[in-house]
């Protein structure tokens, strides 16, 4: 826990703009995921995220940050589980609808709910989901950070991993020697 009381040392006198601390997080390649649930009506809500991170091992417990005013955001802290869909390398196009705000965005995908499920599993675009029950909220700039352990976790079949930085969506590289 942080000592309200503590003085930092080597304080920066000032906070880094926008564009600039764009710039740098797009230097930072990481997985894509698209967060799914439900809205009180019953219909599905989902967005793209690349701001996911493992919290514990025991419990499972995964963040994610979303920007308020999202309406995946609402259903989520509405309903409090959600599914984190691990996009895979042909799932480009998929992370690319989600992220737009597509209204029809789930008519257009593939996707299946059993009576366990947290949220959508993108059947056709996700290597892995994870089913959660949000454990915690913390505000944060204008995103939420949501905590969320893992109740469910699936596999699907073995597929690379589908990645984000320098604004573009790649596949994992071959190992060095290797071909595809």
């Amino acid at each position: 826990m942080i000592d309200p009381s503590a003085q930092p040392v080597g304080r920066p006198s000032s906070t880094a703009s926008p564009a600039d601390f764009r710039a740098l997080m797009a230097a930072f390649p990481t997985g894509v995921a698209i967060l799914t649930t439900f809205g009180p009506d019953g219909e599905p809500k989902g967005m793209t995220c690349s701001s996911v991170c493992s919290v514990t091992l025991t419990p499972p417990v995964l963040l994610v940050c979303v920007r308020y005013g999202s309406p995946t955001l609402e259903a989520i802290t509405r309903r409090l589980t959600f599914a984190v869909n691990l996009l895979h390398e042909g799932a480009a196009d998929t992370a690319g609808l989600f992220a737009s705000g597509d209204p029809d965005r789930f008519d257009r995908v593939r996707w299946q709910a059993g009576p366990d499920a947290a949220g959508p599993h993108l059947i056709d675009d996700a290597h892995a989901v994870a089913h959660c029950r949000v454990v915690g909220t913390q505000a944060v700039g204008d995103h939420v950070i949501v905590l969320g352990e893992a109740c469910l976790i699936r596999q699907e079949a073995r597929r690379d991993p589908l990645l984000y930085g320098l604004r573009r969506y790649a596949a994992w590289p071959a190992p060095l020697g290797a071909e595809r």
